[in-house]
């Protein structure tokens, strides 16, 4: 009565039923591979995706409730911030130790306008033609104005030497102290040797020394076999072996400075000779000639200088730590008073120098008078 095929399909499906109610993933796999292009099945992956690629929801802090990615962001801000105020206070610390510095350099400078003009006003110039004629080289200007600082630094030196042997510290304690004081040492010869560069006459003339100090003067500085000599009373008790030791430094500083000292004076007759033959025709030949061997006096100031700073370094090696310390001291408050000496001679009243003049003059005639009385009465 009715067709075959639909029964067909009836038990078809049928069989299918039992087979969903035997296992039910093998049907909904066989469903899924028999028709992957139904909107259910398209809906479904969709949904499958995205559930995938969403992301882990954030971890939260126990403790603040707050999310983790959040806490570290402030964090790593905090610190940079941190470092910036660091960096800008250093960088306010520079600046106020710059400005400190040419502060320092403006009062000092001021200091030696002062003393200029006053001892103009007395009459007194202080040698060499740079300062009587009123002008200075760039070059000496800049050394003057580091030597005051190195002076400055030097009286500080002193001080923390004085404390220091006076409190009896260790020898390491002291060691430190006395090769910091040799290092400051170190720095006046490094700046002779840029100012020989740019002006050699300002540091041969010693213009940037006391009037005291330039009476011991020697191609720019002190003679170190004087310094010797000075220093052996000082730094008694010395072992046998320190005494050979600091008389052979004696001699063979005498020699080097004898050696240095012909030198020179064989490059002041060259000059003498050709300054003196040149004539009109040739006299700017002559002049370079004579530039070239004014040249040469850079490298003997150079020499002295590291004559007198080997002389230090043996010194200091040659001593036990506790006798470069007062070795040190004694150099210091040497030139201190040589320093203080020349300026109570450039203090001094016009009154004083007035009777000065006279009591010599009063001194002189009595000289006269007597070897005349004597004279006479020889016959």
């Amino acid at each position: 009565m009715f067709p075959s095929w639909p029964m067909r399909f009836q038990q078809q499906g049928s069989s299918k039923s039992g087979e969903e109610s035997t296992d039910s993933g093998s049907a909904v796999n066989t469903l899924s591979t028999t028709a992957p292009d139904s909107p259910v099945s398209r809906k479904a992956a969709v949904e499958q995706k995205h559930h995938h690629l969403q992301p882990p929801p954030p971890q939260m802090d126990t403790a603040t409730g707050i999310p983790a990615a959040a806490k570290q962001t402030p964090e790593k801000t905090l610190r940079r911030l941190a470092q910036n105020r660091e960096a800008a206070r250093k960088s306010r610390l520079r600046k106020k130790a710059y400005v400190q510095q040419l502060e320092s350099s403006r009062i000092r400078l001021t200091q030696l306008e002062q003393d200029l003009h006053r001892a103009r006003s007395q009459g007194l110039f202080l040698g060499g033609g740079g300062i009587a004629s009123g002008s200075i080289s760039s070059g000496g200007a800049i050394f003057d104005m580091e030597y005051a600082r190195w002076l400055d630094d030097d009286h500080r030196h002193m001080s923390e030497l004085r404390t220091a042997l006076q409190a009896h510290l260790s020898d390491g304690d002291l060691r430190v102290i006395v090769d910091g004081y040799m290092g400051h040492y170190d720095e006046i010869f490094r700046l002779k040797g840029v100012a020989a560069k740019s002006d050699v006459f300002h540091l041969i003339t010693g213009t940037w020394t006391t009037p005291a100090e330039r009476c011991f003067l020697w191609m720019g500085g002190f003679r170190p076999s004087d310094l010797i000599k000075m220093l052996i009373t000082q730094l008694d008790p010395l072992t046998e072996q320190q005494i050979m030791g600091i008389y052979g430094l004696q001699q063979s500083s005498q020699q080097a400075e004898e050696a240095l000292s012909q030198g020179l004076e064989q490059l002041h007759q060259s000059l003498i000779d050709t300054i003196a033959n040149s004539s009109i025709n040739d006299n700017m030949h002559h002049m370079a000639v004579a530039l070239g061997k004014l040249a040469n006096l850079e490298g003997f100031v150079r020499q002295a200088d590291n004559l007198r700073q080997q002389t230090l370094h043996q010194l200091h090696r040659i001593l036990t730590i506790r006798q470069a310390a007062r070795c040190f001291l004694v150099i210091g408050e040497y030139y201190g008073r040589l320093r203080a000496l020349s300026s109570l001679w450039v203090s001094r009243p016009r009154e004083s120098l007035i009777a000065d003049d006279n009591s010599c003059q009063t001194t002189t005639d009595l000289q006269m008078v007597q070897s005349s009385q004597n004279q006479f009465s020889n016959f």
